[in-house]
């Protein structure tokens, strides 16, 4: 399935015009290329549409209505990013590859080092967890989960990629290959999840969309304007 966001009121102001509409990529007339990178894989797509015509029954929240449905989406989409059910299993595959893994006879788990290490990544995704269950009663209660999904998203991000270095750290040389566990094909995803629905660095300047005077979403400072003379 694909959703467009189109222009179906001309005449209406800004976002009261568009609309949000879902059909199957089997639909005829489009065409997708994948935008092969250096690495070999293909994670993003040109779509083309050639005379693609969809039933109005696709149309999902109403004419018009499209800017509050994409938002909608974007917010849960920013949720399965930091999917904390997802980012669990990940941190049981390197529970099992440090137990597997040894260095002069000892299993990489029974290292002081490496044991901090995995210890301190399991303190976060409990914390991890923990949020994702306020975003989950919300969801369930019709509340305002405020900034809680946006954190759960930064904490996933930012512990899949410390999972996949831990991975690689692991693994030595090894760690640095493809195929073997897989780690260095993990840390390259885990890396594009700083940027994907939202940089990192911006979401945490993000204004919180509940207040009504500005504030930082994290509680962060704004950012600081010259002063013109």
């Amino acid at each position: 399935m694909i959703f467009c966001l189109v222009r179906t009121e001309p005449q209406a102001p800004k976002h009261d015009g568009i609309s949000y509409i879902l059909f199957p990529m089997t639909t005829p007339g489009i065409e997708v290329r994948p935008l092969k990178t250096m690495t070999g894989s293909a994670e993003f797509n040109e779509v083309f549409f050639t005379d693609v015509r969809v039933p109005q029954s696709a149309v999902v929240g109403g004419r018009g209505r499209g800017w509050f449905v994409a938002n909608a989406t974007l917010k849960h989409e920013r949720g399965m990013l930091g999917d904390p059910n997802a980012t669990e299993a990940r941190f049981a595959a390197l529970i099992d590859l440090m137990k597997s893994e040894t260095v002069d006879g000892q299993r990489l788990i029974d290292n002081p080092v490496m044991a901090d290490r995995l210890m301190a990544l399991q303190a976060r995704l409990m914390t991890m967890k923990f949020n994702g269950l306020r975003t989950l009663t919300a969801s369930m209660t019709g509340e305002s989960a405020g900034m809680a999904g946006m954190v759960v998203k930064l904490q996933g991000c930012e512990l899949n990629h410390q999972i996949a270095a831990l991975a690689i750290d692991a693994l030595g040389n090894w760690g640095a290959l493809r195929g073997r566990a897989a780690p260095a094909r993990q840390g390259q995803l885990a890396a594009q999840l700083h940027v994907r629905s939202g940089a990192d660095h911006r979401r945490r300047h993000r204004p919180d969309p509940e207040e009504h005077h500005f504030r930082a979403g994290l509680g962060l400072p704004r950012e600081p304007k010259l002063a013109v003379v």
